[in-house]
């Protein structure tokens, strides 16, 4: 056995214990559900006025004033970052591990991470705070630090966030998992279209140039980037998908009843697929639920505490917002397509990722593969250069300022590295330390909750915030 695959093995070992049903799987819920409650069920109450706000400030050509960004720049930014390729490839090793049960736990997943999100953004703009380079700076690692009582604990769990917030960015979701799958989807656009084998190191080096080229521009060049990319490769990706759905309308039902039946009982082996536990379906579901919406993760109040907004609930319905667009319809949408398509049980797909997916749609549509290869390609881009401002301000908040360009050369090297190694190995990392990223942030948000529920109730008593 070589290196990578001696590696890989213990990699998926410690995560299957991470994300065993009562490790991170039910911290994630309980906190969420905890936090639902403290908020006045914000998602339910308070939808359409995050439905409202985030329309309002994605068609509001106002400058920002109060914060680095605008709010509609910082929820493209953090969608950027979220739809990307856990809704690509995330949504297919979900089921090719945990069956189309893991679909449903996907959905509570993303249900309770609407209140969870919603909180992140309310404490990082609460919390949020000026660098020493004139720039306005947010995150867990700031609202742990400062936001806690107990002020060496809340230190102690800053730094454990930074430094594993980092580590994810480098070599997690947010960089080797995206580069991952863009180079087997465009691997497999090529096969399927033209009939040609690229080798995987072609498309890598292509997405690492154009990456590499965004980020000598900071945050303000990402913001704008994500603003004009972001709804265009949403609604393309949407768009397929509904086509797809449109076409093959009687097997709705059908997926229902799968992705229902198997959230409670064991999928069975059938064609290649091994088949999978209900403890597989639960963790497949909930650690590529949190992959994919990242709530509760940390990442996104890091884009979202920069916003310009006039109170930190407002940008919180912002959050509430992109959870539901990234897990409830895209991610949904992915799964209709795989599952109807039947090729999640072929044993030529039982190691796949974004690959899976574009073979999916192309059983309907023509060229499909392509759309699907140029999606992937807009939403991993996308998420690179957002997951990269993450990683950088963590750096930052650890070693300062100085280490910005030293973390965004080794950040681009490692695109290439991602791009050619084995998905088992990408995707198993990339959840491992999504968890470890978790953890510290969630035991903040769950003794911060007071703080969420008082600015809450002070902006929703509002005449205007009435729904």
């Amino acid at each position: 056995m070589d290196f990578f695959s001696n590696l890989t093995d213990k990699i998926l070992t410690v995560n299957a214990f991470v994300w065993q049903p009562f490790a991170m799987p039910i911290v994630l819920i309980v906190v969420g559900g905890w936090l639902t409650v403290r908020t006045g069920f914000v998602q339910f109450r308070y939808f359409p006025r995050a439905v409202r706000t985030t329309l309002k400030g994605a068609f509001s050509r106002k400058e920002s004033k109060k914060g680095t960004i605008t709010p509609f720049q910082a929820l493209s930014t953090a969608l950027a970052a979220t739809v990307g390729n856990g809704n690509i490839g995330g949504v297919a090793t979900a089921i090719l591990i945990g069956g189309p049960g893991a679909i449903f736990w996907m959905w509570v997943t993303a249900t309770v991470g609407m209140a969870t999100k919603y909180s992140e953004a309310v404490l990082g703009v609460h919390f949020r705070v000026q660098r020493e380079t004139g720039e306005l700076a947010s995150g867990p690692m700031y609202y742990l630090s400062n936001g806690l009582p107990y002020k060496k604990l809340g230190k102690f769990l800053a730094i454990m966030f930074a430094f594993f917030g980092a580590a994810t960015a480098l070599f997690g979701t947010g960089n080797m998992a995206q580069s991952n799958t863009i180079a087997r989807t465009f691997v497999e656009a090529v096969r399927s279209s033209a009939g040609v084998e690229v080798p995987l190191w072609v498309p890598g080096a292509l997405i690492t140039v154009a990456v590499g080229l965004v980020l000598l521009g900071g945050i303000k060049r990402i913001a704008g980037t994500a603003e004009k990319l972001v709804p265009t490769m949403i609604v393309v990706y949407i768009g397929a998908a509904l086509t797809y759905m449109l076409l093959n309308a009687q097997d709705i039902p059908r997926v229902f009843i799968l992705i229902f039946q198997h959230a409670f009982t064991p999928s069975a082996a059938v064609g290649g697929f091994i088949g999978a536990a209900v403890a597989q379906s639960i963790a497949a579901g909930v650690s590529r639920g949190v992959l994919s919406n990242e709530a509760g993760l940390g990442s996104a109040p890091i884009a979202h505490g920069i916003a310009d907004v006039e109170h930190p609930s407002e940008q919180g319905t912002v959050g509430v917002f992109e959870v539901f667009v990234d897990t409830i319809v895209v991610c949904s949408m992915t799964a209709f397509v795989i599952i109807s398509s039947g090729l999640w049980t072929e044993a030529a797909f039982q190691d796949a990722s974004g690959d899976l997916t574009a073979a999916a749609m192309s059983t309907t549509i023509p060229f499909a593969s392509i759309i699907v290869a140029l999606c992937s390609f807009l939403f991993g881009f996308s998420t690179l250069i957002a997951w990269c401002y993450y990683g950088e301000k963590c750096m930052e908040y650890m070693f300062g300022s100085r280490t910005i360009t030293a973390y965004r050369v080794v950040f681009v090297a490692l695109i290439m590295v991602g791009a050619v190694v084995s998905v088992p190995l990408a995707w198993a990392l990339g959840t491992l330390l999504n968890g470890f990223m978790a953890f510290p942030n969630l035991i903040g948000l769950a003794l911060l909750s007071g703080t969420v529920a008082k600015l809450s109730k002070e902006y929703f008593s509002r005449p205007e915030a009435e729904t």
